[in-house]
């Protein structure tokens, strides 16, 4: 038989997915980062309508549509006052695919990627995959990388270090300050900042910013999607920003891969950055209101909880025996190890669901707890 790639063995089905697959029917499953709203109207109707004219039947450019290139464009500009040239981005299949790219056309067998630990995970795969050695940078106490950490870990064989911000799996904001020193972190030493952007606007505290504001060269390229903004984490559509030159070799690694995203959802996500955005300050309203409801119920319990200023997760400190407890009484929850080993001793707890569902998850955590004391 012929053997399997040193590659793919150094790469296991993601824990996040291992505890989902396990769910017993019934459970309430706090482990997975999907927002509990629907996809905004206009950008449903903007697909159907692309379907039914025949528009969505044949391949689009491989960097996808004009028009979405150009919303993409639009969006960096109205939110994070860049210049993107629309030629200068390519339409994937979800930000896991932009990610991939990102790292696959700068990545060379052995050169290193620093990674945030506990970080989504990711990063380690992909750069496994693409013949790289992750190298994990833990986190400060509030769970944000220090560009301090990145620096110092800078080698010889350091190809590309990984920004997130507000962060998968920790809720984190890096400040402003963190985000221009990353920039001039990679200008200085000449490697690649890759900024996960997908969380962007799900901030409560603090602010978004991008390390492309700062950037003096092309040492960065921007990885976003539609997923978690406008809840369309089904339609698999995000983007990777970048100078001309990155973009052409990232788009090697799609052209062969994907050919390009799906031409409904590239419709629909044009709807979604062009159309109107209240939906987004919403969901970012109810997250912040259900951020609260857990981090009181966590904190009643006396767990140690960070407090997380963006995204939708919270990771609090947790027993020996606490996932597995929470678990078995038929809450879905992912064990921090899952992202990294500094994230061992941690849960990953999504709340990107209901409050009442949330409310009767807490209880049951609280059972937990105090079974495993």
């Amino acid at each position: 038989m012929t053997a399997f790639s040193e590659r793919v063995e150094q790469v296991s089905i993601s824990g996040i997915r291992e505890v989902f697959e396990a769910a017993g029917e019934g459970a309430i499953n706090l482990g997975l980062g999907q927002p509990d709203f629907p996809t905004p109207d206009h950008a449903r109707q903007a697909a159907i309508e692309a379907i039914e004219s025949g528009k969505t039947d044949g391949y689009t450019t491989n960097k996808g549509t004009r028009e979405l290139r150009a919303a993409i464009s639009d969006k960096h500009a109205r939110d994070n006052d860049l210049e993107i040239s629309p030629e200068n981005c390519i339409a994937t299949s979800g930000g896991s695919e932009a990610l991939h790219i990102a790292i696959e056309a700068h990545v060379d067998s052995g050169q290193e990627v620093l990674i945030p630990d506990p970080g989504f995970v990711s990063y380690e795969a992909l750069t496994h995959l693409a013949g790289g050695e992750p190298v994990p940078i833990g986190l400060r106490g509030d769970l944000t990388m220090a560009p301090e950490d990145v620096e110092r870990a800078i080698t010889e064989d350091t190809a590309a270090f990984v920004v997130c911000s507000p962060a998968n799996p920790t809720g984190a904001v890096q400040s402003p300050e963190d985000m221009r020193e990353f920039a001039r972190i990679a200008d200085e030493y000449d490697v690649l900042c890759i900024s996960d952007e997908v969380y962007e606007h799900i901030v409560f505290e603090g602010e978004h910013r991008s390390p492309m504001e700062f950037i003096e060269g092309d040492n960065v390229v921007v990885v976003n999607a539609c997923s978690k903004s406008y809840s369309m984490t089904g339609w698999r559509l995000g983007w990777v920003v970048g100078s001309e030159d990155r973009i052409e070799r990232m788009l090697r690694v799609h052209q062969y891969a994907q050919a390009c995203a799906s031409a409904p959802a590239q419709y629909a996500a044009e709807a979604a950055l062009s159309g109107p955005q209240g939906i987004v300050g919403e969901m970012t309203t109810s997250f912040e209101q259900r951020r609260d409801l857990v981090l009181d119920g966590l904190e009643e319990m006396g767990l140690d909880v960070p407090t997380p200023q963006g995204a939708f997760y919270v990771m609090p400190r947790v027993p020996e025996g606490w996932v597995e407890a929470v678990i078995d009484r038929g809450v879905i929850v992912v064990p921090g190890e899952a992202f990294g080993e500094r994230g061992a001793g941690h849960a990953r707890i999504s709340y990107a669901t209901g409050e009442a569902e949330l409310e009767e998850a807490l209880d049951v955590m609280a059972g937990a707890t105090e079974a495993v004391r």
